[in-house]
């Protein structure tokens, strides 16, 4: 894969590890001689609110955002999240979403407001290229909740021309040494989702 060019739109809801996510991609494009630029939307981080993070990744870059229906590749890390930002993506471009599903309290106590159990489906209508993710399950599987946002960076990473062993080195370096093997699991399965949606 020669493209060099990419632009990333990740988006969650506050601890979910977003800005981690940005935090490692952009590392890893810069280990890789590629100029990086990101612009971050903390929103109520610190309560379950929306966060989002533009990485855009080229030999050269000049903005640190990304214009509507221009993104690459969209990571969400909740599907209603990623339902929300689905315009932001390119017509060609992937989206990666973790089936995570966070449904707000003003959802439960109103009858104003109805959460889109259906997010993957009305993605699909409007994306051909669209990565469903149990990113959950993997993480449980794995012994820690909080690995969905290592889970879709493995699943990004199939897209990416960069080794392995740079993501796992980058990943390395940016998480508490105590969570890096569990971590670095993660990073591989989501990997190996994305192989098997390649048919590799």
């Amino acid at each position: 894969m020669n493209k060099q060019s990419f632009d990333i739109l990740i988006v969650g809801v506050g601890g979910q590890g977003v800005l981690l996510a940005s935090e490692i991609m952009s590392e890893v494009a810069m280990n890789a001689g590629l100029d990086v630029k990101k612009s971050e939307v903390h929103g109520m981080s610190q309560r379950g609110g929306v966060v989002s993070s533009h990485v855009r990744i080229a030999p050269v870059v000049y903005s640190p955002t990304i214009q509507e229906g221009q993104a690459d590749i969209l990571m969400s890390f909740e599907q209603a999240e990623g339902l929300r930002a689905i315009n932001w993506l390119k017509a060609d471009g992937t989206a990666i979403i973790s089936q995570t599903q966070l449904v707000p309290a003003i959802v439960t106590s109103s009858k104003q407001y109805k959460y889109p159990y259906d997010a993957v489906d009305q993605m699909k209508k409007k994306t051909r290229n669209v990565i469903p993710v149990d990113a959950d399950k993997i993480a449980a599987e794995l012994g820690n909740p909080r690995l969905v946002n290592t889970v879709l960076m493995g699943v990004a990473s199939g897209l990416m021309p960069f080794s392995e062993e740079l993501w796992t080195q980058t990943i390395q370096s940016k998480v508490k040494p105590k969570l890096v093997d569990i971590n670095i699991k993660a990073f591989r399965r989501g990997r190996e989702i994305k192989l098997a949606a390649a048919g590799v």
